[in-house]
């Protein structure tokens, strides 16, 4: 035997290439017949099987891939590894009889040796693969491994789902696929198929040139694949019939964590384990998290580019999708979901939603912004400020070095002010509110078309499986307890043992927000501090453009911390999330996604609405202001108000973070990660014969980039959406920046998922989940910060209350004017008098500043004056009222607009109706092959009656009653 093994070996002993072909596999049940090695080919004929997409017999493709490290063994561990390339029935019998026992074996003499311990743990992980792998080949799967490529280091298994496993998985899946019935698409009545036909001529130029069968009026019937019912289905090309995503994801949900080992029945054999031994713990997610395997991945259906390549979808998409100049075009969403599944498909769609509905917005802001600037020149607040022949003296705006100043010295503010703060900023809010609203029905609208086009009409989603880390610490306090009482019910987490969990989570979720907060106050100290010093300087420059220069590089600041900020709390949100060990993947996600949004959101936002709320309210007035450590005066804001800083802030944070962040980070990461994994491969020492070696399609996806969810794609643009609606009162060409930014942003995306990282498996989704009732979130807490910007921020209520209340000709003259109160020098404290009381060329007794107080000379001075109440009363009526008819609207906008569209609901009417025709048919078919053969019969039985050989007993009438 020894022999005979050494011989069938021989051809593979330089390569260690091992092919096993399963076959005879049933459809029901795991019967797993003897494996069975074919022969090792030579390079040329390698090339040949279509550079990696397909087995070494070139006709079995490759679903996917699992890597591991290889270490060149030595001697008798050489032997040892040489002959673990056999896995026949007897060797698989064998490790399941010892896999119980496994933790038990772990003090092996030649394991405890000191100068083997990294033996040891070679030995321990290729053991754990063994057994993973002999689990795959036992539910049908086939495997083809290959140690001898060009990628040194670096092992390759590569997977193949036969047709009986494709059609079985399916049919656990409830995979729906189309079936040969083929029925008409109605577009809706005459005039609206006219228009519809109108509208796709004229946007023709926009669609991209792909050969999608634009047949639409035509759609074929789905229906959920079942072996039985095989015959419905058009399986005249069995290899095309499953395309490679489905291929790729049934693989994948053949071997999660839990559901394989389960339905293998390895459950039981993992929890009577004794101790948490690596051998009791075998799910693809842990056996890569403890480097038994380093990827799994699908392999992409070709290259992108070069000399003689093959038409392919990924090719396709590259061209028509991820390329800058088709930036114009529509997404061909059709075909990413063929490619990358509908969970990514649905990203996509949406995200072209968002972006299609950010150009009426943008439209909007810019004419709102236009009309500012067209009447710039007359308003009348801010040529009252710019009259130097008014000669308003103002109060300083630090103690000592500050000295007093002349309000028309505030022109370039004041006119850069109502450049954002005039009357359409109102208008444009209530727009933006609408818009919101409109969007989000618009979405939903899209959401249901795109699930009747990719037949998700009846999917819901099935009740994921535990997750390894949850499964483990289930182990674990399942063993406790048997230590204590031998027979324990089932055990699961309950909120008790996850107690320290969410405590800590709700600490550090505090301190985050703490950190945050202690972040903006700094920022504050600094443009205190930076002011006085700059107020201090001798170049007259310096102190002219003191505020312009506070401003931006305080932003600046913000923008920098809020970049490294993020990242810190993307990590902390996911390690608290570990620690809750969620049951569920789908819970996972929710739980990190929330954490994720509150810190980014608080992390973003808070030094916005520190300027937007807070600013230049807590300041006091000249001889009683407020102090920060008995030293900072609180900061003012400029005359024209917070609003320009609020502006300037937002700007900046916006822009910085989709440069920078979004656009930069996402260029330049990827390709420093690609390097990295570069020089530690070595792969730089044949990269000058690589030209010529040309890499196979499994090891070239191995060096791009891992898929790491969609979480970072949706956060991004929800900040943005963020943006855009909750202080565009303040900046209404946000939306402008966020379309131009979003135009740029598909297609980076696009060009990263088709060429930076490796193939995500499919996924099936019906929606965009938790990310939209945060959407819906957003969008209702922007229409209250609009009502508070617009009332609180601007000057829109005082305007308006002075003109209508106290304007003695009902215009604007007069009202900065009445908008300032007196303040005598004399009531200065010690030591904050102006060190040059002169500075202006003439002694001042009397200053301004902007605030509703009673003058010096008044009963009551320094009190605030009937006139802030009655400002602060409207101010708060107008929230009240601006609240709740925009929400009313809103929500009007909500019930007028029905969620799905009214052919599609039709269409879905009508496929049940076809699909109980197709079935009734069906039955009538098998009714008649029944009738026709028991007809078949009783003419045979006659005939056998009138035979005289044959003539039997004749049986009575009550007799054959009885019977």
């Amino acid at each position: 035997a020894a022999m005979m093994k050494s011989d069938q070996y021989s051809a593979v002993a330089d390569r260690q290439v091992d092919i096993i072909n399963i076959k005879g596999i049933e459809d029901i049940g795991f019967v797993q017949q003897d494996s069975v090695l074919l022969s090792t080919q030579s390079p040329e004929e390698t090339d040949q099987c279509r550079h990696g997409l397909y087995f070494q017999d070139g006709e079995r493709r490759v679903d996917y891939v699992l890597t591991y490290q290889i270490k060149k063994p030595s001697g008798s561990r050489s032997r040892r590894h040489s002959s673990r390339l056999t896995d026949n029935a007897l060797t698989r019998s064998l490790r399941s009889s010892r896999a119980p026992t496994a933790c038990a074996a772990r003090p092996d003499p030649e394991h405890g040796r000191a100068d083997s311990g990294s033996d040891h743990h070679e030995d321990d992980k290729r053991l754990r693969r063994e057994e993973f792998e002999s689990n795959l080949r036992e539910m049908g799967l086939e495997l083809e491994k290959d140690e001898g490529t060009k990628t040194p280091g670096v092992g390759f298994v590569k997977v193949h789902a036969p047709w009986n496993v494709l059609c079985r998985e399916a049919e656990f899946m409830k995979l729906k696929m189309p079936t040969k019935k083929v029925y008409g698409v109605k577009q809706g009545s005459n005039v609206m198929e006219k228009i519809g036909t109108f509208i796709s001529k004229v946007t023709d130029p926009l669609h991209p040139n792909i050969e999608e069968k634009r047949s639409e009026n035509l759609k074929h019937l789905s229906y959920p694949f079942s072996r039985e019912k095989q015959h419905l289905f058009d399986l005249s090309d069995r290899d095309s019939f499953f395309d490679s995503k489905t291929r790729s994801s049934i693989v994948r949900q053949g071997y999660p964590d839990y559901s394989a080992l389960n339905r293998l029945g390895f459950s039981e054999q993992r929890m009577n384990c004794p101790c948490s031994s690596s051998l009791c713990w075998v799910g693809i997610t842990s056996l890569l998290g403890s480097g038994v395997y380093h990827a799994a991945y699908p392999l992409h259906d070709g290259d992108i580019d070069g000399e003689n390549v093959e038409p392919n979808d990924r090719k396709l998409l590259y061209e028509e999708w991820a390329s800058y100049s088709v930036f114009y075009k529509y997404q061909p969403i059709g075909l990413i979901r063929k490619y990358f599944g509908e969970k990514i498909g649905l990203y996509f769609a949406w995200l072209g939603v968002y972006t299609e509905m950010l150009i009426p917005a943008s439209l909007v802001g810019v004419i709102v912004f236009l009309y500012g600037c067209m009447t710039v020149n007359d308003n009348i607040p801010s040529m009252e400020i710019c009259d130097t022949r008014r000669n308003i003296t103002m109060c300083p705006l630090c103690d000592r070095v500050c000295s007093y100043w002349s309000l028309s010295t505030a022109c370039g503010t004041a006119r850069a002010s109502h450049l954002f703060d005039n009357p359409a900023t109102v208008f444009f809010s209530i727009f933006m509110a609408l818009w919101a609203a409109f969007f989000m029905e618009h979405w939903k609208r899209r959401q249901m078309r795109l699930n009747y086009e990719w037949d998700l009409t009846g999917f819901e989603e099935e009740e994921d499986h535990p997750r390894a880390e949850y499964e483990f610490r289930v182990m674990q306090k399942t063993l406790k307890k048997e230590h204590k009482s031998p027979k324990t019910a089932k055990e699961k987490l309950t909120c008790k043992d996850r107690c320290p969990a969410y405590m800590t989570n709700i600490a550090m979720m505090l301190l985050m927000i703490g950190v945050t907060f202690a972040i903006v106050f700094g920022v504050i100290l600094y443009r205190i501090s930076t002011k006085a010093a700059m107020h201090m300087s001798s170049n007259p420059t310096t102190r002219s453009n003191v505020r312009i220069t506070v401003k931006t590089t305080a932003a600046i600041i913000n923008l920098v911390v809020i970049l490294i900020l993020d990242e810190v709390y993307g990590a902390v949100a996911r390690w608290l999330t570990e620690l809750e060990v969620p049951k569920t993947d789908k819970s996972f996600e929710e739980r990190l996604i929330f954490k994720t949004f509150v810190l980014k959101f608080v992390n973003a936002f808070t030094p916005i609405i520190y300027i937007a709320f807070f600013r230049g309210r807590l300041v006091g007035r000249p001889g009683s202001y407020l102090y920060v450590f008995e030293s900072y005066r609180m900061e003012e804001c400029a005359h024209g108000g917070c609003l320009m800083e609020l502006c300037i802030q937002l700007s900046i944070t916006m822009l910085g973070k989709q440069l920078i962040q979004n656009n930069l980070f996402e260029i330049g990461i990827p390709k420093l990660k690609k390097l990295i994994r570069y020089i530690k491969s070595k792969r730089s020492t044949f990269q000058e014969e690589e030209r010529e070696k040309k890499l196979q399609r499994y090891e070239t996806d191995f060096f791009l980039d891992p898929f790491s969810g969609l979480t970072p794609e949706y956060m991004e643009m929800i900040i943005q959406f963020g943006f855009v609606t909750l202080f565009v009162a303040s900046f209404p060409l946000a939306p402008l920046f966020a379309l131009l930014n979003n135009i740029i942003e598909i297609r980076l995306d696009a060009k990263k998922f088709v060429a930076e990282l490796r193939r995500p498996v499919a996924a099936r989704a019906k929606d965009i989940g938790i990310w939209y009732n945060i959407l819906r979130g957003v969008a209702k807490v922007a229409v209250i910060v609009n009502a508070f910007v617009i009332s609180f921020t601007s000057d829109f209520i005082p305007r308006l209350v002075y003109q209508y209340m106290y304007s003695p000709d009902g215009s604007m003259h007069g009202f900065v004017n009445h908008t300032l109160s007196y303040f005598n020098v004399s009531h200065f404290q010690n030591g904050t008098t102006p060190m040059d009381p002169l500075f202006l060329g003439f002694s001042v007794d009397i200053c301004r500043y902007k605030d509703y107080r009673e003058p010096p000379w008044s009963p009551t001075p320094y009190e605030v004056s009937k006139e802030f109440w009655a400002v602060l009363a409207v101010r708060l009526a107008f929230v009240i009222v601006f609240q709740n008819v925009v929400m009313l609207m809103s929500d009007i906008v909500d019930w007028m607009i029905p969620d799905i569209p009214k052919d599609i609901s039709l269409q879905i009417h009508k496929e049940k109706l076809l699909m109980v025709d197709l079935f009734m048919k069906e039955e009538q078919g098998k009714m008649q092959v029944a009738d026709t053969t028991t007809s078949g019969g009783a003419e045979k039985e006659n005939a056998s009656n009138h035979s005289p050989l044959l003539r039997p007993r004749s049986v009575s009438h009550t007799q054959s009653n009885s019977y």
